[in-house]
């Protein structure tokens, strides 16, 4: 397979785009804007946030084998296929129907010359020649490059080489008013001249070595326009003195030369180069999307013995033929130039986050402080927004639309990249962060740990769990075995069943399972050790048991999670499905137990707000023994849904002073409900501690009595509250 060195791979690809149309039509009316000064101002930071590019890409492609597709296959290997994608798509289409748009400038210098030939004809013939070039053999191809390169480089020395012109030279029908230009407007019409880095980087696939060849023919071709793009503003302010004629004569480079026709034909040269550039390019990007199936994967096909794109080539003659025969795409020109501006920032962004994150994956042979990939990155952006803010809008919505789809269609990359990477790192300054402030009311969620066993058996309990946190907590599955059942092999083959099971079923959630002799040890394990630093379960959910034999451990198992400072949530299900009705209804039950009651409320609110209970009524009750206490109760309660800007119902019931007819009244009231909060005493930890034994057996009583006077009821949430926490502060106004 042949393969390119720095020079014809990189080098003069980079130098034909960045020595481009703008330097022969732009550069006297960018210094006839803001003078000599602010010339080479616009022309430094210009040059800067290019070269801090190629310092990201030199960065990147001296830390991984660079293949095929330049920036798309640079950014998919960092941040994932979909992000990959997301540029890459976008990118390929701007490569190709910039095609067209370098033809046209071609055909419209031309077409002076030969006004019967149409300008759309000239461009549609020279795109036939410049593909049928890119088809036969890159390496041809690049020779002609070299060969423009050349009367480029007449073209400079005869620009350099020429004499003043002054203001009687020029002709009176060619010199009009030109209204000047600000500072940055002048800035945005320069800046896209330097952003020819593209042109080389996509052809990493065809390179010798890619690590040797892009980051030194990168910024070679950067440093080399750098110098051309300082000079020529300092021989114009001597051989042209006054600024109207900069502003007035587009060509002023090739009246000023000494050999006017040189700049002609090095201004065709780096029209039909960049146009060649592109046309080479642009198929290698559609080549690489399609061999990791982000496209159809025919189109990734290589032919002899340099591997040429030659259906992609096809493809891309369409889409820039496509692209000419559009006619006047001033509308679509600023959308593209912000695709190339993209993708410079991105892969800055990509080097400055590896830098950061400072993996052990990440030695590159190149090494600079990652804040000047970062700068550079920023600097793409805030480019972007000046050169055209509506065309960037534009262009990132169709980025991330790209990248919704391509994480829709769940692609598995056959890649590892630094996306974990990200996430640890961000975790490890947000938990750090998080140690050192306290819990609040007013930053509360409910960090479920869901002691479901296998998620088939208690399935209830993961469908509330998840109606519960939607997304925006965290939740973790458990499940607990008990020794000598399990080996590490069969552990980490249920963890991945499960986990499978949970995304097939849509449930974000974590999974957890712990091995212990028994339940309650077990949980006491999960409880105790699991979670990191400031994030840890906050709230623990498991189903009731109804088998006597049982109780005592239960019991015990309740005592161990209150004390270590955890909700508690028991449900009991009650035969009957939690959502069952379009319109449903979630009774919360207010008891003695303020902070009950309180939580109670905040997870009725959160289970209400989630997509699962749309529509349905949260109703706040309470059961008072005298009239006038019932006044009272109403009054509060309506205050307080009041103040805490509570969508909900509140209702007062009188009942008789005894357990039984206090729950046959909440029976009766809440019958219809879907689901129905109460609060359960929490236990005596005073006595626990004198006496174990003791406490467990009371509080497995009170467990049973418990479940006889609830019996009949509708699905049903047992609540204690544990935490620290004024639970009634959510809602406070």
């Amino acid at each position: 397979m042949k393969k390119f060195g720095t020079f014809k791979g990189v080098f003069i690809p980079s130098v034909l785009t960045i020595l481009g149309v703008i330097m022969y039509l732009r550069m006297g009316w960018v210094l006839g804007n803001v003078g000599l000064f602010g010339s080479l101002i616009i022309v430094t930071l210009a040059s800067a946030i290019t070269f801090l590019t190629g310092l990201s890409i030199s960065a990147t492609s001296t830390n991984m084998k660079v293949k095929g597709g330049g920036a798309y296959y640079m950014i998919s290997r960092s941040f994932g296929v979909e992000a990959g994608a997301a540029v890459g798509i976008p990118l390929y289409f701007a490569q190709a129907i910039g095609i067209a748009f370098y033809l046209a400038g071609f055909a419209e210098s031309l077409h002076a010359f030969f006004p019967d030939f149409p300008s759309y004809i000239i461009s549609i013939c020279g795109l036939i020649i410049l593909t049928g070039l890119a088809i036969f053999s890159a390496d041809v191809a690049l020779k002609t490059q070299f060969f423009v390169f050349i009367i480029i480089l007449l073209s400079l020395v005869s620009f350099f080489l020429g004499s003043p012109l002054s203001e009687t030279a020029a002709e009176p029908s060619l010199t009009v008013v030109v209204e000047q230009a600000g500072f940055w407007a002048v800035f945005a019409v320069f800046f896209p001249a330097v952003t020819g880095i593209e042109a080389g980087l996509s052809m990493s696939g065809d390179l010798k070595d890619p690590a040797k060849s892009l980051p030194r023919g990168t910024l070679a071709a950067v440093l080399f326009g750098y110098c051309i793009y300082l000079a020529i503003p300092v021989f114009l302010s001597i051989f042209v003195s006054e600024p109207s004629l900069l502003l007035a004569k587009p060509m002023i480079m090739k009246e000023v030369a000494y050999i006017g026709q040189f700049v002609v034909l090095g201004l065709w040269g780096a029209t039909l180069s960049s146009a060649l550039g592109a046309i080479l390019g642009a198929p290698r990007t559609l080549q690489a999307l399609a061999r990791d199936s982000v496209i159809w994967s025919k189109f990734g096909e290589g032919y002899g013995a340099e591997d040429a794109p030659r259906i992609a080539t096809g493809i891309t003659f369409f889409v820039a033929l496509g692209g000419i025969l559009l006619g006047d795409l001033n509308v679509i020109a600023p959308i593209l130039s912000m695709f190339f501006l993209t993708s410079y920032g991105v892969l800055n962004l990509s080097a400055a986050v590896e830098g950061m994150i400072a993996n052990p994956s990440w030695r590159p042979k190149l090494k600079f402080p990652w804040v000047l990939s970062l700068i550079g990155g920023v600097f793409c952006f805030a480019v972007m927004f000046m050169i055209n803010p509506g065309a960037t809008m534009i262009s990132m919505c169709l980025t991330f639309l790209v990248y919704y789809f391509m994480q829709k269609r769940k692609l598995t990359a056959r890649w590892d990249d630094m996306r974990r990477g990200i996430l640890i790192y961000l975790a490890r300054l947000s938990i750090s962060k998080l140690a050192n402030l306290r819990e609040n009311s007013k930053s509360w969620r409910p960090n479920l740990l869901v002691l479901s066993g296998a998620p088939t058996k208690r399935w209830y309990l993961i469908e509330l769990a998840d109606a519960i946190t939607h997304g925006k907590g965290f939740m973790t599955i458990a499940t607990i075995l008990p020794t000598g059942s399990a080996v590490i092999n069969r552990i980490n083959e249920m963890q991945k069943a499960i986990e499978e099971f949970l995304k097939k079923n849509n449930i974000p959630s974590l999974v957890r399972i712990s091995v212990a002799d028994t339940v309650n040890s077990g949980v006491q394990s999960l409880v105790r050790d699991y979670g990191l630093g400031p994030i840890y379960p906050n709230t623990i959910i498991l189903g009731e048991t109804e088998q006597e034999e049982n109780f005592n451990e239960f019991a015990e198992m309740l005592i161990t999670i209150y004390q270590a400072g955890r909700n508690i949530v028991v449900i009991r299900e009650s035969g009957l499905p939690l959502v069952q009705h379009r319109i449903k209804r979630i009774d919360v039950w207010w008891g003695r137990e303020r902070r009950n009651a309180g939580l109670s409320l905040a997870l009725g609110y959160m289970l209400q707000s989630s997509p699962e209970w749309e529509g349905s009524r949260l109703a706040l009750k309470s059961v008072t023994t005298t009239e006038s206490e019932n006044i009272a109760a109403q009054e509060i309660l309506d205050n307080y849904l009041a103040e805490g800007r509570l969508e909900a119902d509140a209702n007062t019931y009188s009942a008789e002073a005894n357990r039984q007819s206090v729950f046959n009244k909440i029976r009766s009231v809440s019958k219809d409900a879907q689901l129905v909060f109460i609060g359960m005493r929490p236990p005596n930890l005073d006595e626990y501690r004198e006496n174990p034994e003791k406490a467990i057996k009371e509080y497995e009583l009170y467990y049973k009595e418990l479940l006889d006077v609830t019996r009949q009821f509708p699905a049903c949430a047992i609540v204690i509250a544990a935490e620290d926490i004024d639970f009634h502060k959510i809602f406070s106004a």
